[in-house]
């Protein structure tokens, strides 16, 4: 039997659960049992600009670990036992993380949310619309119900 996706980029907000639990769904429907679950998520990188004068120093690196926690938390959550499974946190600019991360863990599909798009999605672009556009290899975007 051959796996259609032997490795699952499933791109989670942690702070829209809702939404996260979306997209692991969909991404879990999709795995077999041989494919690896890479959940992701990303903290943005404020330090390099104005934004980050704004911030405490250790801003960044608390940041990461707070996040670190609620990706493992949400993962002993929703990721069903024996599922293999990986935490995949990005630091930077979201799209840019996301096609990153694929890349390193050889993603064969990434599954991404999506909210309705409103007219300055159309202009600009939202995170998913550029991973779409940019990435290497299958996407799945699941919109919000």
């Amino acid at each position: 039997m051959s796996v259609l996706f032997k490795h699952i980029l499933a791109c989670v907000d942690l702070g829209d659960p809702a939404s996260a639990k979306e997209v692991l769904a969909s991404a879990l429907e999709i795995a077999s049992p041989d494919s690896t679950l890479h959940v992701f998520t990303a903290v943005p990188d404020f330090g390099r600009s104005i934004v980050g004068s704004f911030f405490p120093r250790d801003f960044e690196s608390e940041a990461l670990e707070k996040t670190r926690a609620e990706l493992h938390a949400f993962i002993d959550a929703n990721v069903p036992e024996g599922v293999l499974h990986q935490a995949v946190i990005g630091h930077g600019n979201i799209y840019e993380e996301i096609l990153a991360s694929a890349e390193n863990v050889s993603a064969d599909l990434i599954v991404i949310g999506s909210h309705r798009p409103e007219l300055k999605d159309y202009l600009l672009g939202p995170n998913a619309a550029r991973v779409v556009r940019h990435a290497d290899m299958s996407v799945l975007v699941v919109r919000r119900r």
